[in-house]
Parts: structure tokens; sequence; C-alpha cells
């Protein structure tokens, strides 16, 4: 069942299960796949998936490549490759005791690394736009492998090139290696979150001892569900389930004066809190289970975790259904009171909001 390969815990089985371990069989399963006219379905660390209770009627492939190098740099700079199957944190953690700096505000994300470009993964001010070099891709329309840089990516918020040309959450390019170009300090990256910068005693926009950056990071994560653990249920999601809205300024004058709005590259937009949206519309930590409003939705198997409106939990035997019931009830509610439509973070294998 996928439901095992995946941090929410739903969806069926697959068709076809296929692991790779080499970049070579994962090329070739999604050749293969294609070459019979079978969809696919890429599955790495599972945490970005909320797949039907129907289960998936083509090939699903298990990415399980393993693999970091460092290459030294001639502007003193270090290029940390990954293979795509990597733990993502695993790649951060060694990053850092190669005494390295810059991934250490997106520590402890759950999933792969080869994931992390797709969506432009970001957390705590910083994104993987910011320290990527380039990827290694298999492409299935040309049937070859390319290297795209930075800049080929187009990343945006939580946006890029690969997701744009997904169809279903099948992408046409294949992530294989990841490359990231790194400092070789102690010092941290700019932090630019202010919730982080509290806790680390700092300026917005000062630095900190990376490995103490990455610590903190781990306990703020942890305080709000957003570490997987098999024991808490509140950790059972796919972490935030909707994006912060990028919406025009003007939208401001329809809200109330308290709502956190952040500054976004295009001009004449503002990016808002998905949380504050939520929370003010009615949901509160834990709406779905017994007591709440929203028990009647999924009779408390699923519900908005206990620590942060922002994650949907499966509390133990939710199908996909139920967490997408309470998906809809919070994203109708949203746009009832304030007019916006929230937009899913976490790819839907067979449903639609």
């Amino acid at each position: 069942m996928l439901k095992n390969l995946t941090t929410t815990r739903v969806g069926g089985p697959a068709r076809q299960m296929v692991t790779a371990t080499s970049e070579a069989e994962l090329a070739h399963a999604v050749a293969a796949a294609d070459a019979a006219g079978q969809d696919v379905l890429l599955i790495g660390g599972g945490s970005n998936l909320v797949i039907s209770d129907e289960g998936f009627p083509g090939v699903a492939v298990q990415i399980a490549t393993r693999g970091l190098h460092l290459d030294e740099q001639p502007n003193g700079k270090v290029l940390l490759r990954a293979a795509a199957g990597e733990n993502w944190d695993t790649t951060v953690e060694y990053s850092l005791a190669e005494g390295l700096s810059g991934l250490e505000a997106l520590s402890v994300i759950p999933g792969c690394t080869g994931a992390t470009p797709v969506q432009n993964v970001g957390a705590y001010g910083a994104d993987v736009s910011q320290t990527l070099a380039w990827v290694r891709a298999y492409d299935r329309e040309s049937d070859q492998v390319l290297k795209l840089d930075n800049a080929e990516l187009e990343f945006a918020y939580r946006e890029s090139l690969i997701k744009r040309t997904s169809t279903n959450g099948s992408p046409r390019y294949v992530v294989l290696e990841v490359a990231f170009l790194l400092a070789r300090e102690n010092e941290s990256a700019p932090i630019r979150y202010a919730e982080l910068a509290r806790r680390l005693g700092v300026e917005a926009g000062d630095r900190a001892n990376a490995l103490q950056v990455r610590q903190t990071v781990l306990e703020l994560r942890r305080s709000k569900g957003m570490v997987f653990d098999i024991k808490d249920a509140d950790s059972h999601s796919t972490g935030s389930f909707f994006t912060n809205p990028i919406v025009e300024s003007s939208v401001l004058d329809k809200l109330p004066p308290n709502a956190p709005n952040y500054p976004v590259e295009q001009a004449g937009f503002v990016k808002l809190s998905a949380a504050w949206l939520i929370d003010q519309a009615g949901f509160s930590k834990g709406y779905g289970l017994e007591g709440t409003g929203g028990f009647a939705l999924a009779d408390g198997r699923a519900s908005l975790s206990t620590k942060h409106t922002l994650a949907i939990t499966n509390r133990g035997e939710a199908t996909a259904q139920d967490i997408l019931a309470i998906a809809r009830s919070v994203r109708a509610g949203v746009q009832e009171r304030f007019g916006i439509e929230l937009v899913n973070e976490p790819l839907l294998i067979g449903e639609v909001l």
C-alpha cells in the first residue's frame, strides 16, 4: 500500500511498484513506463503526497538513490552534490558536519533531496533557490540527461520549471542529482525570519552560529509537529497543507490592520499568512477532533494539527477522503470570510480539492 510510503499515511495500492537504487535504474524505470503508455508516480520521502484511497493505476517508482560528494571550488566555495533519493535532512546535517553553511535554516524538512528544487522548498526565510547551483535530470521528452542551472529552473515562491512542466504530479524532468554552492564557514546565512531571529537572540539580517541555527530550527519545527514522529499524530501530515497566498496589495484594504503580510519580488503584490487566515476564519488547532465543529467531517480520524493550523493530520485511521474533507472545509471557510482561495501545497494523486 502506498500509504506506507507517505508521511500522511493515506493511499491505496499501485498497479506496479519499482524501487530504483541507481540513476540508471531510475531513468530506465521511467522510460520503460513511458514506452508502455503507463502513468508514472515518483515517490521519495512521501512527505508531499496525498494519494487516493483507490491507489495509483500506473507505475510507482520509489527513488532510493544515495550519495553525497564535495567538490572544492576555486572561489573558496564548496559544491555539495547529493543524489535525488538522499534524505534531505541527512544532506543538511552532512553539510554542517563538513563545516559548510547555507542550508541550516532548512533543517529537518521531511522528504528527499531531489524533491527540494521541484517546489523550491523553503522555511524560516530560506529556500533552496538561494544556494542551489544546478540539477541533473532525465528529460522524458528528449530521452536525455540534462543539467539545468539555477536560472534555467525559473524559481519562484514554491514554484519551479520542474513543477510547472509536471502533469498530475508526474514531472517531465526527473531529478537525478542536486548540487548546492555553499560557504565553508561556521556562521549561518543571514537570518531572514523574525521568529527564528528572536529565538537566536539576533536581529533579522544578522548571522548566527550555523549549528545553533539548526538546533533552534529543530526545536521550532518539533514544537509545531513538523518533525515526523511515528508516535506523534500531529506529525502525520504533509506539513503545511496550504501555501501562503500571494495577492495584490489592494487586498490589504479589506483585511484587519493586524493581518500579517510580507513583501515579495512581484511589484504590487504581498504574501499573506495562510495560518493566520485559517485561524481568523474560525478554524482552531485540532479542528476536526471530537468537540469541534469539524468532527462530523471525518469522525475525528483527521483534523488540523493540535500544534499548528497549517497541517492536516491523520489521527490514526484516516483515509485520503478524510484528509480532503478537512481541507475543503478550511478552504471554503477562508474563502467565505476573506474572499481568498487557499491553494494546496502537497500533490493530490487521483484526487482534487
